[in-house]
C-alpha cells in the first residue's frame, strides 16, 4: 500500500470491508505485522470479521522514517496517518485493536478524530500516562538491545532494526516524554472501550486501567489478564479472546462464528 508516496506493509485476513466489518490491528512500539504471530488468524476465525494489519512507517517491511521521532509521534500516527490508512484500505466499519503504543494510538484516534467508521476500541496494555516502572523497563531493554541477542531477534522482522528500536526507545527515554499524558483525549472517546492489562506487565500497572475508568465518559470494560505480561494476546491468548470476541460481536452485531 502506498501512503503519501511511501510504501506501507499491509496484510488482510478473512473477508474484505465490503463483505464484513473489519478489525484493525495497531502494533506495539517494537512490533510489526509478523509479530502479531497467530493472533489475527485465531481472531478472524472466532469473530467472522475481516482483519487488517499494517506495519507503521519505520517498522517491519514498511519504509523507514527519519530519527529522532518527535515527542508527538503517537498523536501524529493517530490523527494524521491512521485516517489515511483506513481510507486506502477502504475500511467501512471497524473496531480498532491496539497493543501498547498501538493502544495509545487507538485511544487518541477515537478521542480526537471521532471517525464514524470506528464502532469501538480494544486496548491491550495501552499507555495513557508515563509510569516509573514503564521507564525502568524501557531503560533495561535498551541495555538488552546493546549487549544481548535482542537486536538479532528483532532484525528478522524489521527492514531497518535500528530505526525500529531507536525510534521507540529513544523517544520514551527522552526526558521530555515524561509529559506524555493522553487522559484528556481518552475522556473524549464516545464509542465503547475494552481495555486489557496483564497482571505481571513490566511496562505498566493497573493504574492505567484505573485512570481509564475514572476519566472515560463512554462505556468501558476493563479486564486484568492473570499471569500475562505485556502481550496478553500471546501469553494468555484464550483469556484475551474470551474478553475480545464477545466485545466485538456485541459492538458490531456479528453472530457467533
Amino acid at each position: 500500500m502506498i501512503i503519501d508516496h511511501k510504501y506501507l506493509e499491509t496484510r488482510w485476513w478473512g473477508p474484505r470491508p465490503e463483505e464484513a466489518p473489519t478489525l484493525v490491528l495497531l502494533h506495539e512500539g517494537l512490533g510489526c505485522i509478523a509479530l502479531w504471530r497467530d493472533f489475527p488468524d485465531v481472531l478472524a476465525e472466532a469473530t467472522g470479521c475481516g482483519l487488517f494489519a499494517f506495519s507503521r512507517f519505520g517498522y517491519g517491511g514498511s519504509d523507514p522514517v527519519s530519527l529522532p521521532r518527535p515527542m508527538t509521534y503517537m498523536h501524529d500516527e493517530a490523527i494524521e496517518v491512521l485516517p489515511r490508512v483506513l481510507d486506502a484500505a477502504y475500511v467501512r466499519r471497524a473496531v480498532l485493536i491496539g497493543h501498547s503504543d498501538g493502544g495509545s494510538i487507538a485511544a487518541i484516534h477515537a478521542g480526537v478524530v471521532h471517525d464514524p467508521r470506528v464502532a469501538g476500541v480494544v486496548m491491550i496494555a495501552a499507555h495513557f500516562f508515563v509510569e516509573d516502572v514503564n521507564i525502568a523497563a524501557i531503560r533495561a531493554i535498551r541495555d538488552t538491545y546493546a549487549t544481548g541477542d535482542l537486536r538479532a531477534r528483532l532484525a528478522r522482522y524489521h527492514r531497518d532494526v535500528d530505526v525500529a528500536f531507536r525510534g521507540w526507545n529513544d523517544a520514551w527515554l527522552d526526558p521530555r516524554f515524561r509529559d506524555f499524558d493522553i487522559t484528556e483525549q481518552v475522556s473524549r472517546i464516545e464509542v465503547p472501550v475494552l481495555a486489557l492489562q496483564g497482571t505481571d506487565d513490566p511496562y505498566g500497572t493497573d493504574g492505567q486501567l484505573r485512570v481509564l475508568k475514572r476519566v472515560a465518559m463512554c462505556p468501558v470494560e476493563t479486564r486484568p489478564i492473570a499471569g500475562a505480561r505485556h502481550a496478553p494476546h500471546l501469553e494468555a491468548q484464550q483469556a484475551t479472546l474470551d474478553a475480545v470476541v464477545p466485545f466485538v460481536r456485541n459492538i458490531l452485531m456479528v453472530p457467533a462464528a
